[in-house]
């Protein structure tokens, strides 16, 4: 199950997530989304365990508790909606 953590102060890293949810079971990744330009964490992260119990009970636990001076934000990750394909110009030809 992917896990959706938000809220993460800047300074959080992979590392510590790990740590966090692998007190409730197998985490398979963890990924710290940074922005594109600056490198900086944009203040979320994806957290992927394979046993869906596990995940709900990690869900559960680490939902609403402070880490970094910073309450999270815990739930299992929503698919991510399709882009609109807008295309370019309408140039003539």
């Amino acid at each position: 199950m992917k896990i959706y953590v938000g809220n993460l102060s800047f300074q959080s890293s992979e590392d510590e997530l790990r740590d966090l949810f692998g007190q409730h079971g197998n985490v398979d990744e963890v990924a710290v989304i940074s922005d594109r330009e600056t490198g900086r964490s944009r203040g979320f992260a994806f957290v992927t365990m394979s046993d869906d119990n596990e995940a709900r009970a990690a869900i559960e636990a680490v939902n609403g508790t402070e880490v970094g001076g910073r309450t999270l934000t815990v739930n299992e990750a929503r698919p991510k909606a399709p882009r609109s394909g807008g295309g370019g110009g309408g140039g003539r030809w």
